[in-house]
């Protein structure tokens, strides 16, 4: 799993318990946010839209349960991934969470070995979500014959250069910095200088449109949203 590509948002309102549950998920590289209550974490999720929430019960402002039902409801956040983390450990606790939408609930203390083992277990499952066809704009982008449809013409590119657009299009809108793009695209174990992808991103946009691509200087590309 690379965790690299994966945000956690952690929601409690004790600042001691962020920082001891965020160390461990920062160590493995995942990438972190944290809020203090159901109302600061609905307004960070809208904004940073996380792939999984952990979210405590009791908490001030607004409590978790309410804080996941509104999230279940708004279309651009609803498919998140949401476990409760909480001390109250009672059945009727569990099952208003599971009724308030969420994936998974985890009772507190929970060693932090345990936790990271517990949030891959959930991430994995937006893994085995992922589809071999994406669809964004003009573009159909089937992995499973490596190939390219604009406006139902095919397009095929040599196998780098697809996986290059399909790592883009997974997530349009989003910049893609250059050492992610590297580590997903050839691998940790493989030597290459930032003027490879520069040449596949040409490329790309010689045989696709130029239209479809932009260039964030100093940080890395995305495929236009």
């Amino acid at each position: 799993m690379d965790t690299k590509t994966f945000k956690i948002l952690l929601v409690d309102d004790e600042p001691d318990i962020l920082e001891i549950l965020s160390y461990p998920l920062k160590n493995e590289g995942f990438q972190v946010q944290t809020a203090n209550n159901g109302l600061e974490a609905i307004k960070l999720a809208k904004d940073i839209k996380p792939h999984l929430i952990v979210l405590d019960v009791m908490m001030p402002e607004m409590d978790g349960i309410e804080a996941c039902e509104i999230i279940r409801k708004d279309p651009k956040i609803s498919n998140t991934l949401i476990t409760f983390l909480s001390a109250r450990g009672e059945d009727y606790s569990k099952i208003a969470g599971f009724n308030a939408g969420a994936d998974d609930y985890i009772t507190k203390p929970i060693k932090p070995k345990v936790l990271v083992s517990k949030v891959k277990s959930l991430l994995r499952r937006i893994s085995l979500k992922k589809s071999d066809l994406i669809e964004t704009k003009n573009l159909i982008i089937d992995r499973s014959g490596y190939k390219v449809i604009e406006n139902n013409k095919d397009i095929f590119l040599p196998r780098k250069e697809f996986e290059l657009l399909f790592l883009l299009a997974s997530e349009p809108g989003k910049v893609f910095k250059r050492n992610l793009i590297l580590d997903s695209v050839w691998g940790k174990d493989v030597v290459v200088g930032d003027r490879t992808i520069d040449v596949h991103m040409r490329k790309l946009r010689e045989k696709i449109g130029d239209h479809y691509f932009k260039t964030v200087k100093g940080v890395g590309y995305k495929l236009v949203d």
